[in-house]
């Protein structure tokens, strides 16, 4: 049976969770509707999911159209857990982008458009809510061909828009269609030249071909809560989403992209098949598979390309890992390249356990991180644990989430910025073992760190013979000054930088790896200091809408929250305004921005690379000792081994 594997994607509110439950109890897959407002859909399982009315963790189920398998992936819609959507792209055939018919194009609905089209993800728009008061048909439809896509093409019409009796039916596509289809058919194009717009088989097939290659996008209108357009849209779904590809011959080659765990703690898997087969009691690089279930399939013992398997018995499995090496061919290109449109969390919390109990904290917050690998959780000195975060929501998620599923009641410090190390020299470093009585290490190491290139992160080198010493102090030492460059001079990763490896030495007799382990960070730390590094801050690219005569204030609010204008054009109503600025100061802009503008601004922003800080920021709590001082380091390294 062919598959295909769709994401259902939307801003925050759109609907997006309703649409879910009703496509599955339309096509038989569910015998009773729920509800998020009662907490009873499928795909939010969780309690405190079904509490808040929001989705948090991609969730998949299955259903068929005819001859064809849909699994249906369910991501979250809210901002703060951009990450979970991240991982559900790029494993993706197509998707669903939903959009309100009353609050129509969004910020996040801009911004998950801009990567699927980027990524060639086949996407079909569903315009929801057209049963509410306010609902827009035509102006709408104008707003996504202007904002989101121009080869949006309507394949659905409203009677009532905006009325509790508001129904569907299929619109035949016209001739401003097939200028639209023409843009990438020459068929078409020579028709209309010739004063002929085709007939619907025609241009049907020209919408299916440029839909299957992220050309054109069909929308169809409707409302997840009575039904309307629904069935249409899962016919779409079936005529213009392009199924999966994949040998089932071929070496196995998947991706983690959900973990979840049980009532008593056992870890599965969401695995996504893109070539090969996967069994139960298959060995793999992350051990033996002992239970296998594929979604969709009662019973099934083998999952196949295209399949989404949930897999149980692998321990240390984390979301992000991979069966096989990299995906190959276009589904591996989408899911290298996702994180470009998605940015790490740009925000820091500390947490302690209320009851003083730092151990079971730290447990619970790397089991969480298991499931979302970027909130990158680390113990610090204090016996608390610092955790990185996409905004407030998701703090009060993890707050819950740690009360009610590991009953650890936890105190969390307000959120500050995380900030990033440049190096802004060249500095040089060498430690020779002859100095053994005052550094303590059999090993000889010598670094030379300088700037890399914008966007190349931490590159290590040799300019030492690899032969020189044993290959597990080379792998020790690489892997130690990656992980050191973790925490620089002031604390902060240290980013795009190139360490290299100028000097080395090893006492046959006396030398360990262990040695190389303890003296790399070291090393890297003096040479470090002797480049220099500057602090780099997250920042946000804006685009504003304001009214002609607000300009004036809109501009000096910018500037006063270190804002940096890149643009302005306009005329007598409205003005555009493009820039960046710092993401700490994004909440506080846009708080003030509704009474300089009489609620009329419309404001867009998204995470876009960092900028020098004007003041440098106090520095980071360490975790490694301070290897730039010695003595320091040398009490700590102590501390350790007691």
């Amino acid at each position: 049976m062919p598959i295909v594997n769709i994401g259902i994607l939307a801003h925050v509110d759109a609907g997006k969770t309703s649409l879910t439950e009703r496509l599955l109890f339309e096509t038989g897959a569910i015998g009773r509707l729920g509800s998020v407002d009662a907490g009873t859909t499928q795909t939010d399982r969780g309690e405190i999911e079904r509490r808040r009315g929001i989705t948090i963790k991609s969730a998949v189920a299955a259903f068929e159209v005819g001859d064809l398998r849909v699994n249906l992936i369910d991501t979250p819609g809210h901002s703060d857990f951009v990450a979970e959507v991240e991982r559900a792209l790029g494993v993706l055939d197509g998707a669903v982008l939903v959009l309100s018919a009353v609050e129509g194009v969004q910020a996040h609905t801009r911004r998950l458009m801009k990567t699927l089209r980027r990524l060639r993800v086949p996407t079909v728009m569903f315009v929801n809510k057209v049963d509410r008061v306010g609902a827009r048909e035509a102006e709408l439809l104008a707003d996504v061909r202007r904002l989101l896509t121009p080869g949006a093409v309507a394949v659905t019409a409203v009677d009532g828009v905006g009325t509790k009796a508001a129904s569907v039916r299929a619109a035949a596509l016209g001739a401003d269609d097939a200028e639209r289809l023409a843009e990438h058919d020459e068929g078409v194009l020579a028709a209309l030249v010739e004063d002929r717009v085709p007939g619907q088989a025609r241009l049907w097939a020209a919408l299916a071909a440029q839909t299957a290659r992220s050309e054109a996008c069909p929308v169809y209108f409707g409302s997840a809560i009575t039904g309307a357009g629904v069935a249409e849209l899962v016919q779409g779904v079936r005529d213009l989403l392009p199924p999966a590809g994949g040998n089932a011959g071929a070496e196995l080659r998947g991706t983690v992209f959900a973990i979840e765990r049980g009532r008593a703690g056992e870890k599965s898997a969401y695995v996504r098949v893109h070539d090969g087969e996967l069994r139960t009691r298959d060995r793999t690089e992350h051990g033996t598979i002992t239970a296998l279930e594929v979604i969709g399939v009662d019973g099934a013992a083998t999952a196949g390309p295209g399949d989404i398997a949930k897999v149980r018995g692998l321990a240390g499995i984390r979301v992000g890992d991979r069966f096989g090496g990299a995906v190959g061919g276009e589904g591996g290109a989408r899911s290298a390249d996702v994180a470009r449109d998605f940015a790490a969390p740009s925000l820091e919390t500390v947490v302690r356990a209320a009851d003083g109990d730092a151990t079971r904290l730290h447990t619970a917050l790397v089991e969480l991180a298991d499931q979302d690998p970027l909130i990158s959780t680390r113990a610090l000195p204090s016996g608390e644990s610092s955790v990185l975060l996409f905004g407030e929501v998701q703090k009060e998620v993890i707050a819950a989430t740690l009360a009610e599923v590991y009953g650890v009641e936890a105190w969390f410090a307000p959120s500050r910025t995380v900030y990033t190390e440049r190096v802004v020299g060249v500095g040089q470093y060498q430690e020779d073992m002859n100095h053994y009585p005052s550094t303590r290490f059999w090993a000889t190491l010598g670094f030379r760190v300088e700037a890399g290139a914008p966007g190349s992160g931490r590159v290590f080198r040799y300019e030492t013979e690899l032969g020189a010493l044993p290959p597990v102090f080379h792998r020790t030492t690489e892997e130690t000054v990656l992980k050191a460059l973790e925490q620089g001079l002031d604390g902060w990763a240290v980013t795009d930088v190139v360490v290299t490896m100028v000097h080395s030495g090893f006492n046959s007799v006396m030398s360990t790896a262990g040695d190389f382990r303890k003296l790399a960070p070291f090393v890297l730390m003096r040479a470090l200091a002797e480049a220099g590094t500057e602090v780099y801050e997250p920042c946000h690219a804006f685009e504003l809408d304001v009214p002609a005569d607000a300009v004036s204030g809109v501009l000096s609010a910018l500037i006063a929250h270190e804002a940096e204008i890149e643009a302005s054009e306009g005329g007598t109503v409205v003005w555009t305004l493009r820039g960046s600025l710092p993401a700490r100061t994004v909440q506080e802009v846009e708080k003030v921005l509704p009474g300089l503008t009489h609620g009329e601004a419309v404001w867009l922003s998204h995470p876009a690379g960092d900028r020098l800080v004007r003041v440098r920021p106090e520095g980071r709590v360490r975790t490694d000792g301070n290897p730039g001082d010695l003595e320091e380091y040398l009490r700590f390294l102590s501390l350790e081994r007691g």
